[in-house]
Order: structure tokens, then sequence, then C-alpha cells
């Protein structure tokens, strides 16, 4: 195993493993981390579509290189790879803040943009923000 590698990745959020995130062998989870992941993609599509209304289209091949134990510090990383009419396309990689080595990559996670009524619906961006100025003002709830 290599240390981790920066390749882009530009959206972090950190979790500290706890016993509930661990499997039979006391290591983290991979159904813990792939739901981490998950929630964590879709905030970063909302942010980057200016929608709060997004799912999850696709999920390339999942590369599980390393693990974590109780304690450890992850690190989660995402990365803007494309734009389309509807959808972005992301890379993802996790990090273990101790062993500073790669737990996981996913080349490609695809979100689409929906409109009120489910549908995909066009977004008009094709380049990556790093403010929030795409961010929702409104909860879906009230409209």
């Amino acid at each position: 195993m290599t240390p981790a590698k920066q390749d882009g990745i530009n959206f972090y959020t950190r979790k500290w493993v706890k016993p509930e995130d661990l499997n039979a062998n006391g290591t983290l989870f991979g159904g813990s981390l792939l739901r981490w992941i998950d929630e964590e993609a879709a905030i970063y599509a909302i942010i980057q579509l200016g929608n709060h209304r997004v799912v999850t289209k696709f999920v390339s091949e999942i590369n599980f290189e390393g693990s974590a134990k109780q304690g450890d510090l992850i690190e989660m990383g995402l990365v803007a790879t494309a734009f389309g009419r509807t959808s972005i396309t992301m890379r993802a990689e996790v990090r273990n803040m101790i062993t500073r080595r790669s737990i996981l990559t996913i080349e490609r996670i695809v979100f689409v943009n929906l409109s009120e009524e489910g549908t995909p619906a066009p977004h008009g961006y094709s380049t990556i923000t790093y403010r929030r100025d795409r961010m929702p003002t409104t909860h879906p709830a009230d409209e």
C-alpha cells in the first residue's frame, strides 16, 4: 500500500470510526463507508448544481485498498470530473488520516439533477464552484 495522493480532490469530510461502524473483523464496515460517501456526494452535487433534488444514478467499480480501525479518523474527498446536461460526475477517495493510506477509490459517481416533478432537468453548469453561490436557499418542504 502506498500513501494516498491528492488527484485534484477538493472537498473533504472527516469521520471518526466508532464501534457501530465496524464489521465482524473489527475494521470499518464497507456498507457504512459507502453510505457516508453517497451522502457526501449528494451534498456535493446539491452545492454544485444548486438544487436539493438530486439522485444517485451510477456508481462505478469500488476499489477497497485499505481499512480503518475503531478510533481512526478518515477523510473523504470528492471532485467533479464532468458536467452533463442533467448530471454531474465525480471521483471519490477515502483516506485513513492515521496511517495516511488510501482506504477506497471510486472513479465515477453520477448524480442526476431533478425537476420538481422528479424528472431529469438541465442544470446549466459546466464548471466547479468553490463557493456556496449555487447553494439552494429554500427547503424542499417549503416549495
